[in-house]
């Protein structure tokens, strides 16, 4: 009971009113600078955005300025926002964007304004804003590629290798830290006779080219196209990236993982039966439900191994934008400063609704202290946010590129040659992508 008690003041601090003072005389920052206005803010409907919601009275007592929230499930979010952005006149002065699908069309239509000029404003920063607070993967994400911020990184989520310690200890392996450990590792564990896999992972198509993407990662190429916006999937990088998927869902992973998707994986490791598994760090609290899973406190956390040139991890997530054609950019602005502060920002991890894109709240010993997740947990996140880089390409038929290639790389699992398959793939998507660099 005493735990809980600590746990439940510590929220109730969270969610007491926040109150930050100008600091030194001569700044011209003022939270109350416009008060009286109005904004609309749109978000998906999320955990995140219950956040906002809850917490709106704080922002307009802070500010004076009032907040329309309007929260819409993520799908059809994503549609009403394009819809509203290409009329000229959206309806937003903040508008939620899901960075792995919308970043490039966004960014190429200049519909956001660039926050890096707002955050160079001292008369509309905070002076304890701390941008360098927000991890350096999660500010390369919301940055376009000619230099312009477009959206405030909000959260991320990054892919990280789950394992469960018992099968580890079991054969005395240490958590390996490169994928041929990792591969090795797996092969020692593994005992079909008792439904026991070294690995588990996402082989259905579309589903998987996340997965793959974390291999090609780790090479010295580390993106799906060039500079010259040209598609190299069929590289000696994608290729090597290939062959590493192929082996693990093949050779270390339960039979029918041709059909995995994170829902099957997911579930093969909460029965025990899988003693690695890189996937997204959303997975983490079912794995840590006693009442649905076998491995509740026996799960290790560790980042995704290193390859073999570069070491990074899959980033996926969304930013916060202002559009250009707002009115209200200084009272938007301030709302993004609030929302994306370091308070909201710890509000959300002690919630459980997202990995802040800050890495301060990481380092909040009292909401680390009372969580349900174990130390390693956190400690991995931060890390990852040093070592995050976007899992897929910046491009505009993103949905097709992950049908083409996942269909490839599933080919594999049953024995084609990823040289083969990678080489045709990349073939029958190039004409889409070079259509829609044309077309824009």
């Amino acid at each position: 009971m005493q735990g809980i008690k600590r746990r439940d003041a510590l929220l109730g601090a969270l969610a007491a009113p926040m109150v930050v003072e100008q600091v030194g005389a001569q700044s011209a920052f003022d939270w109350k600078r416009f008060r009286g206005e109005r904004i609309e803010v749109s978000v998906q409907l999320s955990p995140r955005g219950n956040l906002l919601t809850q917490h709106n009275r704080e922002f307009e007592e802070l500010t004076g300025i009032r907040a329309g929230v309007e929260v819409v499930p993520e799908q059809q979010h994503r549609q009403k926002i394009i819809i509203e952005y290409a009329s000229g006149r959206p309806s937003f002065d903040v508008g939620e964007v899901s960075l792995h699908v919308n970043k490039r069309q966004v960014g190429r239509a200049r519909w956001n304004t660039d926050i890096n000029a707002l955050i160079a404003d001292r008369t509309l920063t905070a002076p304890d804003f701390d941008f360098n607070d927000f991890a350096q993967g999660m500010r390369e994400y919301a940055t376009q590629a000619d230099g312009r911020m477009d959206t405030l990184p909000a959260f991320a989520d990054y892919f990280i290798l789950y394992y469960n310690k018992e099968l580890l200890a079991a054969k005395n392996i240490a958590v390996p830290t490169n994928f041929d450990e990792m591969f090795d590792s797996a092969k020692r564990i593994e005992d079909r006779s008792r439904q026991i896999y070294g690995h588990v992972g996402r082989g259905l198509k579309n589903a998987n080219v996340v997965l793959w993407s974390s291999f090609l990662l780790g090479t010295q190429q580390r993106d799906m196209i060039n500079a010259q916006r040209q598609l190299i999937t069929d590289t000696d990088d994608a290729i090597w990236a290939t062959r590493q998927y192929q082996r693990f869902l093949r050779d270390a992973s339960p039979p029918g993982s041709i059909g995995f998707n994170w829902n099957e994986c997911q579930t093969t490791f909460m029965q025990g039966r899988a003693a690695m598994w890189i996937d997204g760090i959303g997975f983490a609290a079912p794995l840590e439900d006693p009442t649905r899973s076998r491995v509740a406190g026996k799960v290790g956390y560790a980042l995704v191994p290193r390859g073999p040139v570069n070491h990074h991890c899959a980033l996926f997530g969304a930013g916060y934008g202002i559009p250009e054609n707002s009115r209200k950019k200084g009272p938007a602005w301030l709302y993004l400063q609030w929302a994306l502060g370091k308070q909201m920002q710890l509000r959300m991890l002690a919630a459980g609704a997202g990995v802040p894109a800050r890495l301060s709240p990481f380092s909040n010993e009292e909401v680390i202290g009372q969580s349900r997740f174990p130390r390693e947990f956190f400690s991995t996140l931060q890390a990852s946010g040093r070592i995050a880089r976007a899992g897929l390409p910046e491009i505009l038929p993103v949905t097709e590129f992950r049908d083409v290639i996942g269909t490839a790389l599933t080919n594999t699992i049953g024995g084609a040659d990823p040289v083969a398959e990678m080489r045709a793939a990349t073939a029958a998507f190039k004409p889409v992508l070079e259509r829609s660099e044309r077309e824009g």
